[in-house]
């Protein structure tokens, strides 16, 4: 993925997505040929010279000072998330530690020990690396697939089984997991293993290729789904993945739970009793 081309790519996105009014400018009417904001509307807003501008977008960040980035984010109302992403991709890829993803004894007890909490651990292009019974019993017989597909984004995306789970929550949920992996990318851009991931998963996906190219940038924290399971039917889970920084092989630990005392707590009941 060539770096030039993400961060052009990924202002033009931006910038395409605010009207004049939306900054407090004037909107004079008429037709206007761009999408969204000119370059020179948002050099104004942002109080930069419109070369300077200019140069960032076809890629060139070389000179670029945080304060320009930091006018630039604001200018086009980036959130915190977006910003992060924006900073990381003006700048040369960090090396990054080339560790194998793989749950320690400690973690794998750890996931061991959740009697009514599905989950997972997961590296750094979603793979899963470990996992508890309880997790296989929602969410499938993913051990079974082939290490290189045993992926939250092959699950997701290619998998009818997962599809059918989330049913009507399934575009949210993927579209959550796409704006996580450019997180991802932000973070990790000098992981070829994550670069590889991306590549194929545009290539196996329509789906996929789409949400990834509306550059959407948001780091998963808590979330909601409401499954519909074959052998418990509906389920409301809680999610939340924590993040491990001493391990930096992993993304995190991805737990989920029900609400103490609901029909989704008792139907997690019947699910650990049968697996």
């Amino acid at each position: 993925m060539d770096d030039r081309t993400e961060l052009s790519e990924f202002l033009k996105s931006r910038r395409a997505r605010l009207r004049p009014e939306d900054v407090g400018l004037r909107d004079y009417g008429g037709l206007r040929r761009v999408m969204g904001l000119r370059r020179e509307e948002l050099a104004q807003v942002a109080g930069v010279s419109l070369a300077h501008y200019t140069r960032l977008e076809q890629g060139k960040a070389d000179s670029v000072s945080d304060d320009v980035l930091a006018a630039i984010g604001a200018a086009l109302r980036l959130n915190p998330d977006e910003v992060t992403y924006l900073h990381a991709i003006a700048r040369p890829p960090q090396a990054c530690v080339q560790a194998a993803s793989q749950a320690t004894p400690g973690l794998r007890y750890l996931l061991e020990s959740f009697v009514l909490t599905p989950a997972l651990l997961v590296g750094r292009h979603t793979q899963i690396v470990g996992w508890n019974d309880l997790a296989v019993a929602v969410f499938g017989d993913f051990p079974a697939l082939p290490e290189e597909r045993r992926t939250l984004s092959h699950l997701l995306f290619t998998e009818p089984f997962l599809r059918d789970l989330h049913r009507t929550g399934w575009e949210r949920a993927a579209r959550e997991h796409v704006a996580h992996l450019r997180v991802l990318l932000g973070r990790y851009r000098a992981d070829a293993g994550l670069a590889a991931h991306l590549d194929e998963m545009r290539e196996l996906s329509a789906d996929f290729a789409r949400m990834w190219g509306e550059r959407s940038v948001a780091r998963i924290r808590n979330r909601t789904y409401v499954l519909n399971h074959p052998l418990v039917g509906e389920l409301t889970l809680y999610g939340e993945l924590i993040a491990l920084p001493d391990e930096p092989s992993c993304c995190g630990l991805d737990l989920f739970a029900a609400e103490p005392g609901s029909p989704s707590e008792q139907a997690l009941r019947e699910l650990a009793q049968q697996s």
